[in-house]
């Protein structure tokens, strides 16, 4: 996949991943990812393992060239620097101290600096760091652990932005109202928690979840039946055949127990490398269905910003953007209020039947016979295009020279012959950059007659304003 890279490379240099060649483990993010740093007017690229989780280094440091040498001193380097991100227990371990931790009649503590359940044994251990006390660890607040741990955010790795109730209320009805009773939670620990809550609570009907996270804190309030220490960048199961047997089990469909895979990746994640992790789920789930579904693709709804529509229909052209605006709680812009944008970027890309997710009136949305699906009420129908257009939540225009609608701040532009901003450099193509080895806007790499070696497809967009 060609990503841009950050600071001043960014017009020299792509980047691809290779994603038939994972060999390298990293005990925080599991098997590495191979890229390929192409320059312009080369054909071919030099290769390079790095982080598959963590796109910045200040995160991840590792890097090493395809064929590199690694020197002794460099690997016990490495193991050393790899033991100390382990996790400080097991996931039965986890289970156990939990279980003992309830058990305490007063004495409940949580340390928010190590982020740790502690027992009557550890507290002077952690004396001198900063302390939840018994009142805030009730039975309650336990059981919504992601308002008792410290997000995680780094955008491109495992950036924590939990959904607000409105959004995850309204997820957790829709797929309720699908038919669903197993959802399996793939960087969702808010919908997870909401299930399980609702199951304590007697409403409607019980609901299974299974929560894969690459945060391993939530082993402290799981059992190991309802969460795996999982990386959805490169689909590796911290907890190895007994992890994926666990998986295995959750996504076989019985008395009636449909399957639906909601998913919520970091923003700044490579699109292609969760694509792929995302369809091994659906294979698996795939051949464990009956013979008339062995083909069919697991029910699904990923989680992702508009300007994205691109990458993810080019890697699942079943999908469809629903113009439903997700909310987070702890996101200092996608959120309602003085501190947010108007509007949240944030959609569902879902491979359901469009028509049947029913987006609440009472938020602005309506249903468009023409589309047959439901929009946001300033998405305004086209009967030019016949379809209604607007991927950001304002009214579109259509442009008759275009031939479609487009941003209602763009203008028709006729030195270059299409739409854009006022004031645009004439002469360059929105979201293409072109061939890094011949120059040409009219095809990428992976494309050029003149390549040698061609890498994985990609497809560059962003959302200009």
């Amino acid at each position: 996949m060609d990503v841009q890279l950050k600071g001043s490379d960014e017009d020299e240099f792509g980047i691809e991943v290779i994603l038939e060649s994972i060999i390298i483990l990293l005990p925080h993010a599991g098997p590495t990812l191979l890229f390929e740093k192409v320059c312009v007017g080369e054909k071919k690229g030099r290769r390079f393992y790095a982080c598959s989780a963590c796109r910045d280094r200040k995160e991840c440091a590792f890097f090493q060239w395809e064929n590199e040498k690694v020197s002794e001193a460099r690997l016990m380097a490495r193991e050393e620097e790899n033991r100390s991100k382990m996790p400080p227990f097991t996931h039965q371990e986890y289970c156990s101290r939990f279980r003992r931790f309830l058990a305490l009649p007063l004495g409940r503590r949580f340390c928010q600096d190590c982020q740790l359940l502690l027992l009557p044994g550890e507290w002077e251990t952690h004396a001198t760091h900063k302390m939840s006390q018994a009142d805030d660890l009730t039975e309650a607040r336990l059981s919504r652990p992601s308002l008792l741990l410290k997000p995680l955010e780094n955008k491109k790795s495992n950036a924590q932005y939990l959904f607000a109730d409105r959004s995850c209320h309204f997820l957790l009805d829709t797929i309720a109202q699908q038919g669903y009773r197993k959802v399996l939670c793939v960087g969702t620990p808010r919908l997870h928690e909401l299930i399980k809550l609702r199951n304590q609570e007697g409403k409607g009907e019980p609901m299974k979840t299974l929560l894969l996270d690459i945060d391993f804190r939530y082993a402290q309030f799981n059992g190991t039946e309802e969460f795996c220490h999982y990386n959805m960048f490169n689909h590796h199961f911290f907890g190895g055949e007994a992890a994926t047997k666990v998986l295995l089990s959750f996504l076989i469909e019985k008395d009636g127990e449909k399957v639906i895979m909601v998913t919520d990746p970091p923003f700044g994640g490579l699109t292609k490398p969760l694509a792929w992790s995302f369809s091994q789920i659906s294979e698996t789930w795939s051949k464990l269905q009956t013979l008339e579904a062995s083909d069919a693709e697991v029910p699904m709804v990923w989680i992702f910003p508009y300007f994205f529509e691109p990458r993810i229909l080019e890697c699942f052209p079943s999908f469809t953007m629903l113009d439903y605006q997700l909310d987070y709680d702890n996101h200092p812009l996608y959120k309602h209020g003085k501190t947010g944008r108007k509007q949240s970027p944030v959609r569902l890309f879902t491979n359901l039947n469009p028509q049947d997710v029913v987006l609440p009136k009472e938020e602005g949305y309506r249903f468009c016979k023409v589309c047959a699906r439901y929009v946001w009420s300033e998405n305004r129908h086209c009967s030019k295009c016949n379809v209604c257009p607007s991927k950001d939540g304002r009214q579109w225009k259509h442009c008759s020279e275009c031939q479609k609608c487009v941003k209602p701040s763009w203008r028709h532009c006729q030195s270059c012959g299409r739409c854009a901003l006022p004031g645009h450099p004439c002469g360059n193509s929105p979201g293409l950059e072109g061939c890094f080895i011949c120059g040409s806007l009219k095809h990428k790499r992976r494309n050029c007659r003149n390549k040698e070696n061609v890498g994985a497809n990609a497809l560059r967009s962003e959302a200009l304003q």
